[in-house]
């Protein structure tokens, strides 16, 4: 069995791994690590919890300590050598505290340039130097433009939760950002999955990569239960009702497909005399953030939502997830479930199923 100790990592990374009780890589961390530390693209496509931003950290803080210990530090002001990009100021936040840990040992400056934060913050996160750059799409086409980054030095450019990218847009600001980068940087991505923008980007951007699916990509984790609920004449409540009353280790995620829905069902809950709190689109960021953080912290153990918490966010404390309202395709459903039992842990699904998810239910049941 391969254990972090056998990648020949430096001794300042080893000791934060030793720190933090990693020994041995997830199956993504396992086949990812050792490519990009070679140098080679790589292309890598696996389920949600199975640890994919470790799998370039690591790598990435190694090649850049590496050069520093040559005596080749980064000292030109807003010039990084690795940049990071994610498709939401949550996601973005999220990476830099992988990093976080691994910095105080290799003193390296993980910096983030993300949307929905003022443009002041950004321009003091790249007012000296820094080495990693962790950066949603605009803002760091905003700051380039502005000529207050310069993306001439970067030896590798990592795409991650890819799918989410593409889906918000951003696909001709990642090919322009990658088109600013020196034509021999390195090339890195992670997806959960693959549906056709993200497979244009691949061709155009990453040919001679080393691509890896692991074998729970476009699967579900062994560790998670599903239960389907049917649901007889639109009667969703009663049947929500019944399943909050039973325990769960953990918080609840509740699924709903839209806005509005997202908004009827909490008001439904709070006259019923249930706390929670919602995270969705078109809603104060401020508040959004805010209630992201007290479900995070458990002071609310009950949070409704629109497929924008689907995608990426590790909340550690989910315990079960509930499809109030089922998703339109398989991809968004991977993403649901895929926000309970990460890293091994034991999670619950239950699925409120109608008569028009019957299509649905029957790709689900093949999933295993």
């Amino acid at each position: 069995m391969i254990q972090f100790a056998d990648f020949k990592l430096l001794q300042t990374l080893n000791e934060t791994l030793l720190e933090k009780k990693f020994e041995i890589p997830t199956e993504i961390q396992a086949r990812a690590v050792p490519i990009i530390l070679k140098g080679t693209s790589f292309v890598g496509v696996s389920e949600t919890g199975s640890g994919k931003t470790l799998a370039y950290a690591l790598p990435v803080l190694q090649i850049l300590k590496t050069l520093e210990n040559k005596g080749q530090p980064v000292t030109t002001e807003g010039q990084p050598r690795a940049v990071v990009l994610a498709p939401t100021r949550e996601l973005g936040e999220q990476i830099s505290k992988v990093f976080k840990p691994f910095t105080h040992t290799t003193r390296l400056r993980v910096r983030t340039v993300l949307g929905g934060t003022a443009l002041d913050v950004a321009k003091r996160n790249v007012s000296g130097p820094v080495d990693i750059l962790v950066a949603t799409p605009g803002r760091l086409v905003q700051l380039i433009e502005r000529k207050l980054v310069h993306l001439n030095d970067v030896r590798i450019l990592i795409f991650d939760e890819a799918d989410q990218m593409l889906d918000q847009g951003f696909l001709p600001d990642a090919k322009w950002i990658a088109g600013a980068c020196p034509p021999d940087r390195q090339m890195v991505l992670f997806s959960a999955t693959v549906p056709p923008a993200v497979q244009d980007l691949i061709n155009q951007l990453f040919s001679g990569a080393q691509v890896f699916r692991s074998k729970g990509s476009h699967r579900v984790v062994p560790t998670l239960t599903t239960v389907n609920e049917e649901i007889l004449d639109g009667k969703r409540f009663p049947v929500l009702q019944k399943v909050l009353k039973k325990p769960s280790k953990g918080g609840t995620l509740i699924f709903t497909n839209t806005r509005q829905q997202c908004d009827t069902l909490a008001e439904a809950l709070k006259k019923n005399g249930q706390k929670c709190l919602i995270y969705r689109g078109e809603m104060d960021k401020v508040e959004r953030r805010k209630n992201l953080k007290n479900f995070r912290d458990g002071q609310v153990d009950l949070l409704i939502s629109t497929d924008l918490a689907s995608r990426g966010l590790d909340i550690e404390q989910v315990g079960r997830v509930v499809n109030y309202h089922m998703p339109k395709d398989m991809d968004n459903y991977l993403h649901r479930v895929g926000r309970t039992a990460r890293a091994g842990r034991k999670g619950l699904v239950i699925n409120f199923i109608t008569e028009r998810d019957q299509g649905l239910l029957a790709q689900i049941a093949k999933l295993k």
